[in-house]
């Protein structure tokens, strides 16, 4: 696995001049393993998009090196896995046919024998060759999982990790996040308190938001006398 430096420095975000976080910083390399958390509308999907190079930050930077070397934004892509219920396959696609189009449009070579396995993984290998419209929302999150697998990337993002997926499904998105942590980044946007084990620290927009807005009108006090 090649060696990878993720950092954010000083990252804000703001939707119609409302900010949704602002002063984000953490630097992540192999081996680390982090947790955002915080209420629905707190940010964190739209974070985890800002570190995927999916959204851009209204301020602030965001550097992705590989072994010494930064990476441009539309190389991104190459290193990251990223899982959300939110994202979308072709309906009128097979689970192969889908990932062929991925690959190929990635410009990988389509590995029969590491898909299968993956598939396998997911229990979705029987259905290979269905379309994925027949699929239930839990079997499209699994199959999201072997898309983000696919070119086995440095850095894995799963946002809801859990979402739509039953004992047997949470259990394996575990054990890859398992298997990953030790030589991979794993990024997690959540806030289930079992997936906070597979993370070695934690940033709560809340807790970072609440603090901006004590911060803000003790400024407000000092301008008022």
């Amino acid at each position: 696995m090649n060696s990878v430096l993720l950092q954010l420095e000083n990252i804000r975000k703001e939707f119609s001049r409302r900010v949704i976080f602002d002063k984000i910083d953490f630097t992540l390399t192999n081996g680390d393993s982090l947790a955002i958390t915080g209420i629905n509308g707190s940010g964190k999907s739209t974070l985890v998009k800002i570190i995927a190079g999916i959204l851009s930050p209204t301020r602030g930077s965001l550097t992705l090196s590989v072994n010494g070397r930064e990476m441009k934004l539309e190389q991104y892509h190459n290193y990251i896995g990223f899982v959300a219920p939110y994202i979308q396959m072709y309906d009128e696609f097979s689970a192969y046919e889908n990932l062929k189009f991925f690959a190929r449009i990635r410009g990988l070579r389509f590995d029969k024998k590491y898909i299968d396995h993956l598939l396998d993984r997911v229990v979705l290998y029987g259905r290979r060759d269905d379309a994925v419209r027949t699929y239930s929302s839990g079997m499209k999150q699994r199959l999201k999982y072997v898309f983000a697998l696919l070119h086995k990337p440095e850095i894995l993002i799963f946002d809801e990790p859990r979402a739509n997926l039953d004992r047997h499904g949470i259990a394996t998105a575990y054990s890859i996040m398992e298997e990953h942590k030790p030589e991979g980044i794993l990024i997690l946007a959540t806030n289930e308190q079992e997936d906070l084990q597979y993370a070695d620290t934690m940033i709560n927009l809340d807790e970072l938001r609440e603090l901006r807005i004590a911060n803000k009108q003790k400024q407000d006090e000092l301008v008022a006398k």
